[in-house]
């Protein structure tokens, strides 16, 4: 029995791609544009949604074509506003994106590898080992499923690429993801402006995201190179601190733009006066400020989360140093939804047993 074609995705052409797909069936160029506009601005899930191609276009393309986004979506609510999605991929893997709601601020993190690449010790995706890379296509369905599941009035205002997964090892998907994001004649428009590309420290890479005119924040989380090398030890293979703080120094930042620094606090580990300081050294001279992130613990870690007089005691060390630096609110810890607790744990919420943790910064 001879073997169906596999249909084409339509949400996996780039541009020249649906116009060489669109010349190929005899229809004219701008019925790429149309295609486009239907699946990014309109969220078409369906090719019989697409009502502005004639009704035999709709017919043809459908025998042959998909809208491939992904099949099933699961929200956990958590009790502070912020949503977990949970999204199944077409091979049955699954990745998580976070809607974290802050006073008039709306800001979805989005995932860019099934799992990841790194091992940093602080989180719980690293756990996972990589399983696979995700398609730019995929990347973007985040946004597009987020934007499907907004209540009345919402509207998300800032995307971070700080989910699951090491964004600069899957670059090529990442660049390609942005720039749908970004188009203004059939994409979603979004300002470069708005959104934050996170590293652990691919230093080789990150003129790429400067390309892209979006936002770099590095994760940093050591001041010393033999206690990068145990928190984050496939990090710190590829790129020494020495070597990372040198890429950020020849990074080349707009008049109007600074480089964000973020750094996981462990307590009794990497939280103590002395790291402090040796922060404020390495930074001496950089444009930039610093987010400091409290511990998030999740099930079998063996961190802790520093206690508040630890964590103000650290941010107090770095403003007198001239330093801008703010404490990271921890959102949807009771959902594993903050930052470093995404991971491969059940979609059910009820299955998930988490001992209660108050948030205390």
């Amino acid at each position: 029995m001879p073997t169906l074609p596999v249909p084409t995705n339509l949400l996996a052409l780039t541009e020249p791609q649906m116009v060489k797909f669109v010349r190929a069936r005899g229809w004219p160029n701008y019925r790429a544009g149309q295609i486009l506009r239907w699946l990014y601005r309109r969220r078409a899930r369906a090719i019989a949604q697409l009502t502005d191609l004639p009704s035999r276009d709709r017919s043809a393309l459908a025998e042959i074509a998909i809208v491939g986004r992904a099949s099933h979506c699961t929200v956990l609510p958590s009790q502070d506003g912020t949503r977990k999605l949970l999204l199944t991929l077409d091979d049955g893997l699954m990745i998580e994106a976070v809607l974290i709601p802050d006073d008039d601020r709306l800001t979805l993190c989005v995932s860019t590898q099934v799992g990841c690449m790194l091992d940093c010790g602080f989180c719980l995706t690293g756990t996972m080992g990589l399983k696979r890379n995700l398609k730019a296509h995929e990347i973007v369905d985040q946004v597009l499923t987020a934007q499907d599941r907004l209540k009345a009035g919402e509207r998300i205002t800032n995307l971070v690429f700080m989910g699951m997964g090491e964004p600069l090892s899957n670059v090529d998907a990442l660049e390609a993801a942005i720039t749908c994001l970004t188009d203004t004649s059939w994409g979603l428009a979004w300002s470069p402006r708005r959104i934050v590309v996170s590293t652990a420290g691919l230093a080789s890479r990150l003129k790429r995201v400067a390309a892209l005119g979006v936002n770099l924040a590095i994760s940093l989380n050591a001041t010393t190179e033999e206690l990068r090398r145990e928190l984050m030890p496939a990090a710190s293979e590829i790129a020494s601190l020495k070597s990372l703080l040198a890429a950020c120094r020849r990074y080349p930042l707009a008049p109007t733009r600074r480089l964000t620094f973020e750094y996981v606090l462990l307590a009794n580990v990497n939280d103590r006066p002395m790291d402090a300081q040796r922060l404020t050294t390495l930074l001496r001279g950089m444009k930039c400020k610093v987010n400091l992130i409290p511990f998030n613990e999740f099930p079998g870690s063996r961190f802790h989360r520093p206690p508040d007089r630890d964590v103000l005691r650290f941010q107090a060390t770095l403003r007198q140093a001239g330093i801008d630096v703010f404490v990271r609110k921890s959102r949807g810890r009771d959902v594993l939804g903050a930052c470093g607790q995404l991971g491969d744990l059940p979609a059910d919420r009820e299955s998930v047993t988490l001992t209660p943790i108050e948030s205390r910064c």
